[in-house]
């Protein structure tokens, strides 16, 4: 593991509530028909991420929204952080109202070299326990970090598409649509304040992006959404990989196929030739 001066590998814990109101939250985000969970009921697959926020303090933040390096995250001094992947295995589904235990910690750091240049891959593991102490969830969390750009951006998008449900079928299956309403409500629901998904000038002019970016995340729950409104059972495990950038009003088609251990959700956005996120539910 790579060393940052003074910063160790520690662990951070938590005990939280699985949140009924930020539950009904994302489901109206969805707006899929599928009723909200309850209390007491199962949350479906990656709804954690919204159940289960982590509020940084506005102290602790850095310039981009993230909180700041050198807390649980090493000190990495590349600006530019994205989510990579990650995989989450569920032992049993968390209840909407539980009270659980969550334990977070830097598993790994490793430096690399790639087409763009050089970057830091960092991985988060995260274990979440019932109050008896059982594993209800682990996580592996995967982030780079990478350079800033060396252009700005040149062709920009638009930001300025009327909001309507993001997910909706035709006759060739599934297509998301995004807005800066969406990215803006998902950032709250998740505690997210990276700038690159509601503030434009940031992410255009500082970051380099052509609009606001939506969040890996968003994009992993899409996928997964659609399966569960295909009558598919809850997997035992998910993981999931982003290969490049979905951008607000980017129009995105979701694809479904079955593979020898699951069942492969990919993400292929218009105009782009191959899939820019990618989702296995595994059991």
């Amino acid at each position: 593991m790579v060393e940052f001066g003074d910063w160790r590998p520690h662990t951070v814990r938590s005990q939280e509530t699985v949140d009924a109101t930020r539950v009904a939250g994302l489901a109206a985000i969805l707006d899929d028909g599928l009723p909200a969970p309850e209390t007491g009921e199962p949350l479906p697959a990656l709804w954690h991420w919204v159940a289960l926020p982590r509020w940084a303090g506005s102290g602790e933040l850095g310039v981009d929204g993230h909180p700041r390096r050198g807390g649980l995250l090493p000190p990495v001094d590349l600006p530019r952080r994205m989510i990579a992947g990650g995989e989450v295995t569920m032992y049993r589904p968390l209840r909407v109202g539980e009270t659980v235990r969550r334990e977070s910690h830097v598993t790994a750091v490793q430096r690399k070299h790639g087409r763009s240049g050089p970057f830091v891959l960092v991985s988060v593991g995260t274990r979440i326990a019932g109050e008896d102490g059982d594993s209800a969830l682990t996580e592996r969390l995967d982030l780079v970090y990478r350079e800033a750009p060396r252009d700005p951006a040149s062709d920009r998008l638009p930001t300025d598409a009327v909001p309507a449900p993001p997910l909706h079928r035709d006759d060739d299956g599934w297509m998301l649509r995004t807005d800066a309403t969406l990215l803006m409500r998902f950032s709250a629901l998740t505690a997210n304040a990276h700038r690159i998904h509601y503030d434009w000038p940031y992410a255009t002019e500082v970051e380099g992006y052509p609009g606001l970016v939506v969040h890996g995340p968003l994009q992993a729950v899409a996928l997964a959404e659609t399966h569960r409104l295909d009558g598919g059972r809850p997997p035992a495990r998910v993981g999931y990989r982003a290969n490049a950038p979905l951008f607000c009003g980017q129009g995105a088609r979701l694809r479904h196929e079955a593979t020898a251990d699951g069942i492969r959700l990919s993400l292929v956005a218009d105009g782009a030739g191959r899939p820019g996120f990618v989702v296995h539910l595994h059991g």
